[in-house]
């Protein structure tokens, strides 16, 4: 770079010619490479007149240009051997690979090669995988629960209620005998469909249950934990006792359960107390199951509470049908209200008839999913309601006009459950009388088989007259405007 009057002048790897003096005749030769166009001959000068700038011999600027060339040219070579290289190597590269990772364990090396290809296979068209069948149809899982004397209606409630989609947790309290418990335990062993599908869970280490306290209370959350660790994929828990009874199929209920959103709690309820203030709420109790290894029956202690202020009490039915979202808050319990709710129902009168009602209403988040329903059909007494009045006979026709899914209470072995068999579920009755041998009831998870020896699909449902009088019960109980005007109110 030279100066010219302050301004630098770039050196240009191009070939510049050098300008001819005035008069001049030949250009001056050799390389350009240090020919500053600032540089000029002198007025008047000769053909030979030299630039005032010293030019290199002919012979060295040549040299210099040979070696440029040459450097070009190697430049150019190792280019065009790269590129081939290249592109020799791309075609074989995938299989070269594992090879070339020998020193990765097979798995390891096995696992990149296939990435590889992978990342380098163009996306399908539709990559989205497609749904097994029956994907969109619910899952329910059932607590059936009893005490001393009923392991043979527990045992026919449970083929009354069987699909192998759902999952059912079997419960005899400790005020049943031993051997009762252990033949319970035998039989859902020894059933080749309960074996293959897997889902019937038996509480072996019995809890004490009093219906009026909270052992009632703890022996469902127990069930719920059970069923939360060990049932798979369910959608609904569902409550029911020894003396409950279907009303209709399991293809029936699965049927229109798979048109219910699956937030929908089903929970009877109300906040208002009435007399169950006074003989419910500010009386104090002691459960003596909580403590003992009898059955004994509740014992009142002094003085008698007033009504919390941190939140308020609900009441209604202890039979229930709650989603897996709020089981799943009631158990874990991510904030308190659950854990102190439990603690205050320990004194409390009929606890079962307000823990779960109290716990979703005073929770902002579930209040907007409560239907106000129990999903059965209860004929009570006299009031105040506190006993249900046996099902018989001559109580079918208000059965079927209630379309709920399930009634309560029957007695032991009562013609009436013969009559659902018969003209509701349309279940066969056993060839002998074994004990222990129940039928099934057949849904469309039986295939061809009418004794249901064997699980075909479960995701085929063969719905009834039942459905349809479920889902009209559904209607008027959730899909319709009294659904957000009855939510804790």
């Amino acid at each position: 770079m030279h100066a010219n009057n302050g301004r630098g002048d770039q050196h240009s790897p191009r070939s510049a010619k050098s300008a001819s003096p005035r008069g001049g005749g030949g250009a001056v030769g050799g390389g350009d490479h240090h020919y500053s166009p600032s540089a000029k001959t002198p007025r008047g000068g000769g053909a030979g007149a030299a630039s005032p700038t010293k030019l290199l011999p002919s012979s060295a600027a040549w040299l210099v240009d040979s070696r440029w060339a040459l450097s070009a040219a190697l430049s150019l070579l190792l280019f065009l051997a790269v590129a081939l290289a290249t592109t020799s190597s791309s075609s074989s590269y995938l299989s070269s690979s594992s090879s070339f990772f020998s020193f990765l364990p097979a798995t390891r090396a096995a696992d990149f090669v296939e990435g590889e290809r992978a990342a380098t296979a163009e996306p399908a068209a539709n990559d989205t995988p497609t749904p097994p069948p029956g994907a969109g149809l619910p899952r329910l899982a059932y607590l059936i629960s009893g005490s001393k004397g009923d392991l043979d209606r527990l045992w026919r409630a449970l083929h009354a209620l069987y699909h192998p989609r759902n999952q059912y947790v079997v419960h005899l309290d400790r005020e049943a005998p031993v051997a009762e418990r252990l033949e319970l335990a035998a039989r859902v062993a020894n059933s080749t469909v309960f074996r293959r599908a897997g889902n019937v869970h038996v509480i072996r280490r019995a809890n004490m249950v009093t219906y009026r306290g909270p052992t009632m209370v703890a022996n469902t959350l127990h069930a719920c934990a059970v069923l939360l660790r060990r049932g798979g994929a369910w959608d609904w828990f569902i409550n029911l006792s020894a003396s409950d009874y279907p009303l209709m199929t399991q293809d029936d209920i699965l049927h229109v359960f798979s048109t219910v959103p699956r937030n929908v709690n089903f929970i009877e309820h109300t906040g208002y107390l009435g007399w169950k203030e006074g003989q419910r709420a500010r009386p104090m109790i002691v459960d003596p199951g909580l403590y003992g290894s009898k059955k004994q029956d509740l014992f009142w202690v002094t003085p008698k509470r007033g009504l919390p202020t941190a939140f308020k009490l609900f009441t209604g039915s202890a039979w229930v049908a709650l989603t897996r979202d709020f089981v799943e808050y009631t158990v874990w319990g991510w904030d308190n209200l659950p854990r102190t709710l439990l603690m205050y129902y320990t004194n409390f009168v009929s606890s079962p008839e307000g823990y779960f009602q109290t716990l979703l209403c005073n929770a902002p988040r579930f209040v907007p999913t409560v239907a106000n329903h129990d999903l059965h059909h209860i004929q009570w007494d006299v009031p105040p309601r506190q006993h249900p009045h046996p099902l018989a006979l001559v109580d079918m026709p208000a059965m079927l006009a209630s379309g709920a899914p399930f009634a309560r209470k029957f007695p032991r072995d009562d013609p009436v459950l013969d009559a659902i068999d018969d003209g509701l579920l349309a279940r066969p009755r056993p060839a002998n009388g074994t004990a222990g041998e129940v039928a099934f009831v057949p849904g469309g998870w039986c295939g061809a088989d009418p004794a249901c020896r064997a699980v075909d699909n479960d995701w085929v449902l063969r719905p009834g007259p039942g459905a349809e009088r479920f889902r009209r019960l559904i209607d008027r109980i959730v899909r319709s405007e009294a659904f957000p005007n009855r939510q804790c109110k």
